[in-house]
């Protein structure tokens, strides 16, 4: 992992590598990337696959973490969870990391809709649908750590955290980052690539650097989110059930000591995402035996009884969508383009989707001896995905706004809209197919 880095070695390492196993960079351009989080580093490692070199700045500093160590689960109550849909496994597949990130990955088999107190109710199951399962839940931290192991052990990648951006210049034929060090009383650094994609989160400070605006909706909620266990086993089922306050989903997990995908290892951890008005968050967070008894009420008996809670955070919703994702040689992706509610677990998902088709255009526009930043390719990009970003973006919002309207007309429509989804031949498939990302 690089830290203090000279300009020069930076730019030397713009030039072709070779590595081990042979592999080498298939271009002398530099593809920089803002942010180095999830979406940051999946984009890095696609690139990668590719044999397009990039280097990353990451404004946090990185953990020194071991590839021996599992740290077995030892917080299993107090982890921050991310639904991965069957199109996200399938690009993790792509790269190759997928065999070392399904250790923690728990598959479901089968979903269950329904809102408190009504009786609309809808079920997925992948017998049904044919298909191996409608995607995997898995520990962020676990994800984030498998991401940075690869990455460092990347020779096309190189990594600078600690480090904070503070200008972005655009140029003809190039960009160049300007960043220094917390803490370092040194002059600014520089660095120069044919292309500059700010992965930097919903508050993106390159985004900002642009100039370029968002729109934004406050939902008025806040998602706790956190891990429980139950006395019933989840048998890799998810249930999203809608209450008066939001929608609320609890979601399989792996065991404390085994992979959840075994069929003899059903699991009784599970994770959450409680949404509450704004500002009823403090005692949900600070008090377990409220948070148990209010998802108890909330769920009844569909996931047993609630005898545990760990640690939790609170997030307030808000949805942030840049007015544009590509300016000159910059893309803005990740939560710098859109930051969803988290209803239907689609934002990371839609995030991945982008960067698997922004790396796909980069390597054609290599094959071709083209410019990787040039400016109409990745408003070519931006073209190619907002289809498929609106449609994510219609179907959350009309989620959250159509089960929480408290018109009980609406809610009799919103009912029988779930029997008749329940029922009804054709529509089940396409549904699926769509929250499995396997059509965008």
């Amino acid at each position: 992992m690089i830290q203090n880095t000279d300009v020069n070695l930076l730019n030397a390492q713009n030039k072709v590598e070779t590595t081990a196993d042979n592999r080498q960079a298939i271009t002398e351009q530099q593809v920089l990337i803002a942010g180095g989080g999830h979406v940051g580093l999946s984009f890095a490692l696609l690139l990668a696959n590719h044999g397009i070199a990039s280097t990353l700045i990451e404004k946090n500093r990185y953990p020194t973490i071991s590839p021996n160590d599992d740290r077995n689960r030892s917080h299993y109550l107090d982890s921050r969870n991310t639904a991965l849909s069957r199109r996200t496994v399938q690009i993790y597949q792509e790269i190759g990391l997928w065999d070392k990130l399904q250790s923690h990955a728990c598959r479901i088999d089968s979903v269950q809709i329904s809102e408190q107190g009504s009786f609309g109710r809808a079920q997925l199951n992948k017998a049904e649908e044919k298909v191996e399962s409608f995607g995997q839940v898995m520990e962020n931290a676990w994800l984030g750590r498998e991401l940075l192991l690869a990455a460092q052990q990347a020779p096309l990648i190189t990594l600078i955290d600690n480090a904070n951006v503070s200008a972005v210049t655009q140029k003809a034929d190039g960009v160049t980052l300007s960043f220094s060090h917390y803490g370092e009383e040194k002059a600014e650094q520089q660095l120069q690539g044919s292309v500059l994609v700010a992965c930097d989160g919903r508050d993106s400070t390159v985004r900002q650097l642009l100039d370029i605006g968002t729109t934004t909706y406050d939902y008025q909620q806040t998602a706790i989110v956190g891990v429980v266990e139950t006395d019933k086993p989840h048998e890799h089922v998810a249930i999203e059930r809608f209450s008066p306050a939001g929608p609320l989903a609890v979601l399989p997990l792996t065991d404390p000591d085994g992979d959840g995908n075994n069929e003899y290892q059903n699991g009784y951890r599970r994770s959450v995402v409680w949404v509450c008005p704004k500002g009823e968050e403090t005692r949900y967070l600070e008090d377990d035996a409220h948070f148990l008894q209010t998802l108890q009420h909330a769920f009844g008996q569909r996931a047993g009884t609630f005898v545990a809670a760990g640690r939790r955070g609170a997030y307030p919703l808000t949805r942030v969508l840049a007015e544009k994702q590509a300016d000159g040689r910059c893309v803005i992706m990740g939560n710098a383009a859109h930051t969803l509610h988290p209803v239907a677990g689609q934002g990371f998902n839609l995030c991945m989707r982008d960067a698997h088709v922004l790396a796909q255009m980069m390597s054609a526009q290599v094959l071709k001896g083209a410019d990787i930043g040039d400016p109409t390719l990745l408003k070519r990009y931006e073209k190619a995905r907002l289809s498929d970003q609106k449609r994510v973006i219609r179907f959350c919002d009309a989620v959250v706004h159509g089960f929480t309207h408290p018109n009980p007309v609406i809610k009799l429509a919103r009912n029988a809209a779930l029997v008749a989804f329940d029922k009804l031949p054709n529509i089940k498939p396409l549904v699926a197919t769509y929250a499995m990302g396997l059509k965008s």
